[in-house]
């Protein structure tokens, strides 16, 4: 399930300094396939998928879910930010809204994941004040804790799941001691 509750969906596009975070189009699709088949972005993620599948099962315009949003720089998809309810892969996640991001390889070290994660976390702080996002990543993913604590994730809690220890946060607009 992907329903973020009662937004309005899908925004309008949310622009930053240097980004635009907007719905897919069919112009994203070969970002998107590179982005899935990449040795580098799949590392953490259980492999890369294999290019010729992506292919076949990718449709013209990238799938349009609440809360997927690409991330356009200068007119072409580096990225996608995903904020998604009770994906049902993690107990700790459950019923909770997760943060998700995947980057092009060559938009690393820029600074691109951390102003648009940080633009989608503020649109869904105004869209639903208070409501608790969530983050999990490999503890082996260094860029990605790094973000995770530069974007105000507190963490909640390590694991071991898919043969590797995870780490658990939680954001929150509202500072509260819950």
């Amino acid at each position: 399930m992907t329903e973020l509750g009662p937004i309005a969906w899908p925004p309008a596009p949310i622009r930053t300094e240097r980004l635009v975070l907007r719905e897919p189009e069919a112009r994203d699709r070969a970002a998107v396939i590179e982005l899935f088949a990449s040795p580098e972005v799949g590392v953490y993620l259980g492999g890369p998928r294999p290019r010729d599948e992506l292919e076949r099962a990718m449709p013209r315009v990238p799938s349009r879910r609440p809360g997927r949003f690409m991330v356009d720089l200068d007119g072409a998809m580096i990225g996608q930010i995903t904020l998604t309810k009770d994906t049902g892969n993690l107990r700790q996640a459950a019923g909770k809204v997760e943060l998700g991001y995947l980057f092009l390889p060559r938009a690393w070290g820029h600074g691109y994941a951390a102003e648009a994660c940080a633009a989608a976390l503020g649109w869904f702080a105004g869209a639903l004040p208070g409501e608790p996002v969530v983050l999990a990543t490999q503890t082996a993913n260094v860029r990605s804790m790094r973000l995770a604590a530069k974007l105000g994730f507190i963490e909640v809690e390590r694991f071991e799941a898919y043969g590797a220890e995870q780490w658990f946060g939680r954001w929150s607009s509202v500072t509260s001691s819950d």
